[in-house]
């Protein structure tokens, strides 16, 4: 990973390394290997995710001015 992959990248290749290990056709060694890449994978996944979710804002009409709050705290 010596460039930094987008999400659609990342979750490519730990799909990837996922089906790798399951198949069991790899030794030990290699087995580390990519679990340690898909543990880094993961991170970067799970970083990129909180970072869209941060950006994601949810806009509702409020009266004459509009209410902006954070995704996933909408009020009924």
């Amino acid at each position: 990973m010596a460039k930094e992959m987008d999400f659609e990248q990342a979750l490519a290749r730990l799909g990837e390394v996922v089906a790798q290990l399951e198949a069991g056709q790899v030794g030990l060694d290699e087995s580390l290997k990519l679990y340690e890449e898909g543990m880094k994978l993961v991170r970067l996944c799970n970083e990129k995710l909180d970072r869209a979710e941060q950006r994601v804002m949810t806009v509702r009409p409020a009266g004459d001015d509009a209410e902006v709050t954070p995704f996933g705290e909408e009020q009924a």
